[in-house]
């Protein structure tokens, strides 16, 4: 049998809080094998000098959208816009390198902090593209504009839910657009789009994320592909797919996917006015509550089909509304199949974001996963920014109830739901800290594990996620000075104090692969 390479890993420190002392480690064969201080370190075949990086476990993103991250962050993102006529210059100085032929896709715009809150309308979009197709969706990706030339492409979209003749549209005609916008780019730039995406996560420390796709998001093969770029074989994070279609957990399991949820819509979002809430929006008509997309009893088929088929369930569900269906859905299986039986499949609800008692309580009830998003409050929550506008101050601050959650043994994964919140692990987790609600903040340690081993064991990995002998070698290391707790300083300890700059990632390892080193930028 051949010796495993070893690779020693020194002068660094290491949040274990199994091995507080530590300064260094050792991998061999993609786990670690040794941990301690370097005085009493190992031989090994490879030093690497840690230079006082701390070192801790990777993040995980427990919600991401590749192809869409790859798009914004290598094409037309527009969530520096403050006007429709920001929107169009940016519009019209993308197409200047595009050929005339080229379908334009862009993301990012959000209204709701705009003066003049109407978006571009379909002939402006056609003016600034040059007659070119235009699909650019809003921040949450639940609502688009669409030119003209894009709207003829699918001249079914004028009779579906959702239409507007501006081209702002949302609902069924937003899915159409999307799909003819999005089946539009060549396999290609697809492959580039996701690359860019993944290798973007590394290097923030990103070792795993959850790729949410469905019918209305995404093709099954923009699926497929991204779940076969990950891995430390391609030297990028590892991909865990959740394909979201009502009783698909068969097609799940045939396209490779994790679960049967993800991007499975109860509702729709806040930004649209699409979310299925129980009091109404307070800034427009559109369907006064939001919509629900789903009943309690297709809820509680598909959660009977994922326990018959034994795969993971879950939904997209945002508005109280919408999560009530959900949990009642549970409470429906659960007399089928058995309490025990749904809360061993740790089942998911994405976002969750308007809650209460008793929707907490069954999640407690029925093991529900919340993978949720802590920069949505930073983004969105308080009491002037767009949840107070579509929901008011009370509701907006009573949004996200991650404290609530975290303090009754909901298990939380988190993550960015990128592209409508960047990849930022460390930016969620001081997100999660800072709520705007004070009752809803959580410790740096709790939120750092629920980005961290909480996304493994959203996937059913439980070893992971801690650094420890036994464990796999997946880390990242920091340029970041810790604080008492372990784990760098992520607020300030007094008002007047500045904001602490994030930490810097200067390397991922994944099994003992390394996917990111800061050298090889």
């Amino acid at each position: 049998m051949t010796p495993q390479a070893r690779t020693l890993y020194r002068n660094g420190r290491v949040y274990s809080p199994a091995y507080p002392r530590a300064t260094a480690l050792l991998v061999a064969d993609g786990e670690i094998t040794w941990l301690g201080t370097d005085a009493d370190a190992p031989a090994a075949d490879t030093v690497v000098d840690l230079d006082g990086g701390l070192v801790t476990p990777a993040f995980v993103d427990a919600h991401v959208h590749a192809t869409d991250t790859g798009i914004a962050l290598s094409g037309l993102d527009l969530s520096a816009a403050r006007s429709a006529r920001d929107v169009l210059d940016a519009v019209a100085a993308h197409c200047a390198a595009l050929p005339a032929d080229a379908v334009v896709a862009g993301h990012g715009w959000d209204e709701s902090a705009w003066a003049d809150k109407a978006p571009p309308t379909a002939d402006e979009l056609d003016r600034a593209a040059a007659g070119r197709m235009v699909y650019l969706s809003q921040a949450s990706i639940h609502s688009a504009v669409a030119s003209t030339a894009l709207l003829a492409a699918a001249p079914q979209v004028t009779v579906a839910p959702g239409y507007d003749a501006s081209g702002w549209l949302r609902r069924d005609a937003h899915h159409v657009v999307r799909g003819i916008a999005m089946g539009s780019i060549t396999t290609a730039q697809r492959r580039d789009a996701q690359v860019v995406a993944l290798r973007t996560a590394a290097a923030y420390g990103i070792a795993a994320v959850h790729e949410c796709g469905g019918p209305g998001t995404s093709s099954e093969d923009d699926f497929t592909h991204v779940l076969s770029l990950g891995g430390a074989a391609n030297g990028l994070p590892e991909v865990y797919g959740y394909w979201g279609e009502l009783m698909g957990a068969a097609k799940a399991r045939e396209l490779g996917a994790l679960g049967a949820g993800g991007d499975l819509y109860a509702d729709g979002a806040l930004g649209a006015r699409t979310a299925h809430v129980t009091r109404a929006y307070l800034d427009g008509s559109e369907g006064a509550c939001g919509h629900a997309y789903v009943t309690a009893e297709q809820v509680r088929d598909h959660l009977v089909d994922c326990a018959r088929q034994n795969a993971q369930g879950g939904f997209h569900a945002i508005g109280d509304a919408a999560i009530a269906t959900v949990v009642a859905g549970f409470t429906a299986a659960a007399k089928i199949v058995g309490r025990d039986r749904l809360r061993a499949g740790r089942h998911r609800v994405e976002h969750a974001e308007i809650m209460n008692r008793d929707l907490i309580r069954g999640f407690v009830e029925y093991g529900i996963v919340a993978s949720m998003q802590p920069a949505f409050d930073r983004l969105w929550g308080g009491d002037d920014q767009m949840y107070a506008l579509r929901l008011g101050v009370d509701r907006s601050l009573a949004s996200n109830p991650i404290g609530a959650m975290a303090g009754v043994g909901v298990a939380l994964a988190f993550g960015s739901d990128s592209p409508v919140t960047p990849l930022d692990p460390w930016g969620t987790v001081r997100a999660a800290m800072t709520h705007h609600n004070p009752a809803q903040r959580i410790s740096a340690r709790a939120a750092f594990a629920a980005h961290t081993r909480g996304g493994w064991r959203a996937a059913h990995l439980d070893d992971e996620g801690i650094l420890q002998p036994g464990a796999p070698a997946t880390f990242a290391v920091w340029d970041a000075t810790p604080g008492t707790n372990g784990l760098p300083v992520l607020i300030a300890a007094t008002p007047d104090e500045p904001t602490p700059t994030l930490p810097s990632c200067r390397r991922t390892v994944l099994r003992g692969v390394t996917i990111f080193d800061e050298n090889d930028l």
